[in-house]
């Protein structure tokens, strides 16, 4: 089994190397992340200048650019055999509700996703992450499951870890994505010149965080597995738009 390996927190990042060691043993592993933490990038791709990849051993490089830029480079030229899955994480952090809009990890995942691949993206449950190697334990029990039981269709799996020792892990939930209230306001600050500074706020707290949801399970000390896709149609309001349009001139 050939896994590909990505994140959005670098190719030096706890969660990484903690995932790495434990895939290596039941798959051959290649890692292409990013050269610095790109939390946040989303879907992003790197269009206005080329991109250098450097090699810190073997089956093991980095990316000047995006998540995305990562496995689409991967996936399109670096790589000789295409993987047959596409891991993205341990990421220091969870990607619940909304934040899988923003998120280099579970963009990472995607871009396996839309060239067929079944494609992991995983999350701890809060930042300063203590306990990678539960998500790690459960993303091999995961893969395993995924090979010996395979859907007809690949599958996109955003998957949350709550930050606990592997034995207080209550079970695995499938669940949808809740939603968070809307950000903290922006926080000001100024440089040395008096220019004034801002920083994008924090995530609001969950405001559809209820039973089913993946804020909701991980709070339980579930593990969160959320099927998901690319597709940002909304399929509900075609007949809605086009009776909307029929007086359009």
């Amino acid at each position: 089994m050939n896994i590909l390996l990505s994140n959005d927190d670098g190719y030096e990042a706890p969660g990484i190397k903690m995932l790495a060691s434990y895939l290596k043993k039941i798959a051959n592993v290649t890692i292409v992340a990013p050269d610095q933490n790109r939390s946040g990038a989303s879907n992003s791709l790197s269009l206005d200048r080329p991109l250098s990849v450097t090699q810190v051993e073997k089956n093991y490089y980095y990316v000047n650019g995006t998540p995305t830029d990562c496995v689409h480079l991967a996936l399109t030229g670096l790589l000789d055999t295409m993987p047959d899955m596409v891991i993205s994480g341990i990421n220091n952090g969870a990607n619940m509700g909304d934040d899988t809009i923003y998120s280099g990890t579970v963009a990472a995942a995607m871009e396996g996703y839309l060239l067929d691949i079944p494609s992991f993206a995983i999350s701890m449950s809060q930042h300063e992450a203590k306990h990678f190697e539960t998500a790690a334990s459960i993303t091999i029990d995961l893969i395993s499951h995924y090979q010996k039981n395979k859907p007809k269709d690949a599958m996109l799996l955003n998957i949350n870890v709550p930050d606990i020792p592997l034995e207080k892990i209550q079970g695995i939930h499938i669940t949808r994505l809740g939603k968070r209230h809307k950000a903290e306001p922006v926080n000001k600050t100024q440089d040395e010149d008096g220019n004034t500074l801002y920083w994008v706020g924090a995530a609001g707290l969950p405001n559809d965080g209820g039973e089913g949801t993946d804020f909701y399970s991980v709070d339980r000390g579930f593990v969160s597995v959320s099927p998901i896709h690319a597709d940002l149609t909304r399929h509900s309001q075609i007949n809605d738009l086009n009776t909307w349009m029929n007086n359009f001139k």
